[in-house]
């Protein structure tokens, strides 16, 4: 299998975002909160990418940026998949009024901007991780539930998944041993666009200042922090926006690349 270049590129890429975020605590040359130059020094050879408003390495928040924005991120994505996907196929499978509440439920959800729910709820909430990753989480799993329950419908009317009932399997089997490994395929592909979102929507929020909190560090809370530096010529904001676009575009290559190599429906496997 020949490798696209762009699905290459991706993949390094994400890979040194990863790389980065896993042994931050190595790479780092300063502490996260350390203060150790002048405010706003340009890029030199002990501080590459200059100092911040306070005169904190930029390289180094950058760095400790990625491990924070990447793990809310994650975590965020794989709760939004698990409780989105379970829910969108048990509403497939069982159908009737299971079906209609948790679809009006949904509906009702997405009825109202994510990000201003978020910010109502994240106004009354004490502002930790936790709490970010369970309100991040339950409201991506909404467009999980809508491609999950899409995929399951189709696969529901399946031979083998007929066969699966008539021997008298319950309902969990159906879920996990019929379901599931059909409509893995557009979900593997959709986690890396809902990933995108989540590190979009977790910047957003720290932006605006109810994302990460100090003295931890994440990319939207350094644009916050330093775009007054724009006023001034300098570019202590632009580093962790670039870094925000770059994480983006190298997701998104692999996930096309893997969309690409898969359809939206298998054509089933034998129970």
């Amino acid at each position: 299998m020949k490798l696209p270049f762009s699905a290459l590129i991706g993949l390094i890429l994400t890979g040194l975002f990863v790389f980065t975020a896993v042994f931050a605590n190595f790479l780092a040359p300063y502490p996260v909160d350390a203060i150790v130059g002048k405010v706003w020094e340009s890029p030199s050879s002990q501080f590459l990418l200059g100092t911040d408003t306070i005169g904190r390495d930029i390289l180094s928040r950058l760095i400790f940026g990625a491990q924070v924005t990447i793990f809310v991120a994650l975590a965020s994505s794989l709760l939004a998949f698990s409780m989105g996907s379970f829910f969108g196929f048990l509403a497939a499978t069982r159908g009737g009024w299971v079906d209609t509440g948790l679809s009006r439920l949904v509906d009702l959800m997405m009825a109202v901007p994510s990000l201003i729910v978020a910010l109502v709820v994240l106004s009354v909430l004490p502002l930790n991780l936790l709490v970010l990753i369970l309100v991040m989480g339950v409201l991506d799993s909404t467009r999980v539930f809508r491609l999950s329950r899409a995929v399951a419908v189709d696969i529901t009317v399946m031979d083998y998944v007929e066969a699966a009932r008539l021997r008298g399997e319950g309902q969990g089997w159906i879920i996990f041993r019929e379901v599931l490994p059909n409509a893995l395929s557009p979900l593997v592909a959709e986690f890396g666009l809902r990933f995108i979102f989540a590190v979009l929507f977790i910047s957003t929020l720290s932006f605006l200042g109810l994302g990460i909190q100090p003295p931890l560090s994440d990319w939207g809370g350094m644009v916050r922090e330093n775009k007054d530096a724009l006023v001034y010529g300098k570019s202590a904001a632009l580093m962790p926006a670039l870094a925000i676009a770059l994480l983006a575009i190298s997701v998104n290559l692999v996930a096309d690349w893997v969309l690409s190599r898969t359809t939206s429906l298998k054509g089933g496997r034998g129970a």
